[in-house]
């Protein structure tokens, strides 16, 4: 069995210009503050190839940055990779049933604002593809090809290579941040459940709540891009998971019409009857993300003088970054100049897991949420609306719960007369933890740039 670590975490993520700048805090961390088991990649912002390469296009800068360090006599920094290699596994190519979206109107068709052909001297040579290639060419081949990359690629499916790492270690030792769309996390829910289960906890940034969506008037992106996904992973947050899961998708078209045909794939059936144990769930939606800037004058300030002195990872982040930048100034008809400001959303996850609530950092006790422990908001997904789909739903009614017994035949739950959806009945219902107050939000952007300078280098 594995040793148990510290503060053992897998990132889920579609990187994504936010999701980069997540990674780069999550690895200037020091490796008694946090190791990085996995690096599970997923479709979402663009197609899970072009994540892929973006990850591994990060690898290849840090690499960089630190033979640059090493000759300039710098401390070289990211000192949890050092210690910890972690795997890379290939997941979800799209959603679970929804249509395939993504969001590379923001991120560029390339995730980084069109870097790999504006700037190719900056894009690693594709030689990586041959480490997750199915059939290598040589196992000595490929034996070289690893040890000269900063990660092992697995080849296992992302959701098959997390539970591996779930029952190879202890129960409640890692955690699962997610900050992409919930694809490859509902596999690993449902391929195995109570394995599944020994997970510590999932952060998750998206939905929303009570502020305007970014890819409809209600619903956040990695929510949207797959509804279903969302929804299983929080309907096992319930003490009674049947209350909240959603319809199962009909059988595709073509297969319909043939008689005998195989029913719809295992992933979208039922849960087991008897879980061992409820999700622990942590939501970061927009409603506290979008409040966590790092605006480009800062930005600009911080990287200018890495610029100057020739950083590979500062040229590579200002190239992206810049031209997100540009493209938020499309799109905000208020934003302009060094106020021009990138939301942190997928960083600021990474920021909660280094400084948790049950942490021994002074800023541990700072994090604020809606609801006192146990007392959980029952926080459900809308995967079938015309016009809100993705939207998260939650009870605003002062309705008193009633603790009443659910009576299951199969796998319908039957609803109490006057309560459609059981959403009165303290046996039914979600159990999200959601995240309302961070140990600083405008400061944030400058804290993250920060951590070069004290001696723990990030971007």
């Amino acid at each position: 069995m594995a040793s148990s670590g510290k503060n053992k975490v897998i990132i889920d993520t579609d990187p994504g210009v936010d999701d980069v700048l997540a990674m780069l805090l999550a690895f200037a961390a020091t490796p008694e503050e946090i190791e990085i088991s996995l690096i599970s990649v997923t479709f979402g912002n663009v197609d899970v190839q072009n994540c892929l390469r973006n990850v591994v296009s990060l690898f290849h800068h840090i690499d960089k940055e630190w033979e640059w360090r090493s000759k300039m006599g710098k401390p070289e920094g990211f000192e949890t990779l050092k210690k910890h290699k972690p795997l890379v596994a290939i997941g979800a190519d799209g959603p679970l049933a929804d249509q395939v979206m993504m969001a590379d109107f923001f991120h560029g068709r390339d995730g980084l604002g069109g870097i790999h052909a504006s700037h190719p001297h900056l894009s690693p040579e594709e030689t990586w593809k041959d480490l997750f290639a199915t059939t290598p060419n040589s196992p000595d081949a490929q034996e070289i090809l690893q040890s000269k990359h900063l990660f092992t690629a697995s080849k296992l499916s992302a959701h098959e290579q997390m539970l591996q790492l779930l029952r190879d270690n202890e129960a409640d030792t890692i955690t699962i941040v997610a900050i992409g769309p919930l694809t490859n996390v509902a596999l690993a829910a449902a391929t195995d459940t109570q394995t599944f289960l020994r997970v510590k906890e999932v952060v998750v940034m998206g939905g929303v709540l009570d502020e305007p969506g970014n890819m409809t008037p209600v619903a956040e992106f990695n929510t949207y891009a797959d509804t279903i996904a969302a929804a299983r992973v929080f309907a096992l947050t319930s003490p009674n998971p049947i209350s909240t899961m959603p319809p199962v998708p009909p059988k595709p078209a073509e297969m319909a019409k043939i008689e005998g045909s195989e029913p719809p794939p295992p992933f979208l059936g039922p849960y087991p009857k008897k879980l061992g144990k409820q999700l622990k769930l942590t939501l970061f939606p927009l409603d506290i993300t979008s409040h966590h800037p790092l605006t480009r004058g800062t930005f600009n300030a911080f990287v200018s003088e890495h610029l100057s002195t020739g950083s590979p990872i500062a040229e590579w982040v200002a190239a992206f970054i810049s031209s997100t930048f540009a493209k938020i100034e499309t799109l905000d008809r208020d934003a302009s100049g060094d106020a021009v400001s990138l939301a942190l959303h997928d960083p600021l996850t990474i920021w909660y897991v280094l400084t948790h609530p049950s942490s021994s950092s002074e800023l541990a006790s700072k994090w604020r949420f809606a609801t006192p422990e146990g007392e959980e908001e029952d926080i459900r997904v809308e995967t079938a609306g015309q016009w809100t789909r993705g939207m998260m739903v939650v009870d605003r009614r002062n309705r008193k719960k009633m603790d009443r017994e659910l009576e299951v035949d199969g796998d319908v739950l039957e609803e109490v007369p006057g309560d459609a959806g059981n959403w009165l009945s303290s046996r039914a219902g979600n159990r999200v933890k959601r995240a309302v107050g961070s140990p600083g939000e405008e400061e944030f952007g400058s804290r993250i740039t920060m951590q070069h300078k004290q001696g723990n280098p990030g971007f």
